[in-house]
């Protein structure tokens, strides 16, 4: 069942770049977040997504929000990507896709890739946005448009 405008932030835990675990309930208690589920390390359009959420993390930091990337990826592959494009956020590795379906993300290219989606969290859990595009451009945009509004 996908998560709709209104709905709590899901408990889940997965472990991140650095094979800490990462408790949502725990780190993002009281912190407004953007969740952005992409389909794969190093691929162009992912590489450009993380890229741009990396040039805008002042946005994201000043406004008190926590950015969170999560895809199929392993601890090691999120840390080598991270590195590469030095990136300043949590990239959390979901190899069984457990909340990936948790949140009702859907697969894109007729079932081929998996899907690209943002949620955008106020900073008591509620899901105030919800927003799908392939392109990686328009995700940042959105986030920081709904953050502006809080």
């Amino acid at each position: 069942m996908a998560l709709e405008i209104g709905d709590q932030l899901p408990a889940f835990k997965l472990k991140d770049q650095e094979g800490n675990e990462f408790d949502s309930q725990k780190v993002l208690a009281g912190q407004a977040a953007v969740i952005y589920f992409y389909p794969k390390n190093f691929t162009p359009g992912c590489t450009a997504e993380a890229c741009s959420f990396r040039d805008h993390f002042e946005d994201f930091t000043a406004a008190g929000v926590q950015v969170i990337g999560i895809s199929g990826d392993s601890e090691q592959s999120h840390a080598k990507f991270a590195k590469r494009f030095n990136l300043p956020f949590t990239l959390l590795a979901d190899a069984k896709g457990q909340v990936r379906r948790m949140f009702g993300v859907k697969s894109a290219l007729l079932g081929i890739l998996p899907g690209r989606e943002t949620y955008v969290f106020n900073a008591d859990g509620i899901l105030i946005k919800r927003f799908k595009a392939l392109a990686a451009d328009p995700h940042i945009r959105m986030a920081l448009r709904e953050l502006n509004k809080l």
